[in-house]
């Protein structure tokens, strides 16, 4: 436990992590609880297992996962976990629904949707993370120091 919360006070990660959490919390809140012009909990879910065919468990672990893994990762608890379990759907993302529409966004309204330039960053992100752990300020770097204290009494 102590290789996966580890993590040196560099400012880097927690870029990384404030930048996840800032693009990724409103989407996981767009498809939760229907903010940001989302649909919410029960008409993603219908989209998910209807109409993109997933099992309703990987549905409601991607809704999960963008909007409570975002707020892990903003404070850093867990970082390597919520990275890894973020970069899954990033990967899950661009074979389900977005390598059909090549690279780049729609920007121009031109294609029939979106392609997976903006998943590709958040895998890098998510990446960096899993290597760097939480950096400066994450609740990993005082877990690890209370299970230190633990281990010394």
């Amino acid at each position: 436990i102590n290789q996966f919360l580890k993590s040196e006070a560099d400012y880097a990660p927690l870029i990384t992590r404030l930048t996840i959490a800032i693009v990724m919390w409103p989407h996981g809140a767009q498809l939760l609880l229907g903010w940001f012009d989302g649909f919410g909990f029960e008409a993603t879910m219908n989209y998910f297992t209807s109409t993109a065919g997933l099992p309703w468990v990987v549905g409601l672990m991607v809704i999960l996962i963008q909007f409570f893994g975002a707020v892990f990762i903003a404070t850093g608890t867990l970082t390597r976990f919520w990275a890894l379990a973020m970069f899954i759907i990033g990967v899950g993302m661009i074979f389900s629904g977005h390598k059909e529409h090549g690279f780049f966004m729609n920007w121009f309204g031109n294609q029939q949707g979106e392609g997976y330039e903006f998943h590709l960053l958040l895998l890098g992100l998510c990446a960096s993370l899993l290597i760097s752990g939480s950096g400066k300020w994450g609740v990993d770097r005082l877990i690890l120091k209370g299970t230190r204290k633990l281990s010394s009494l």
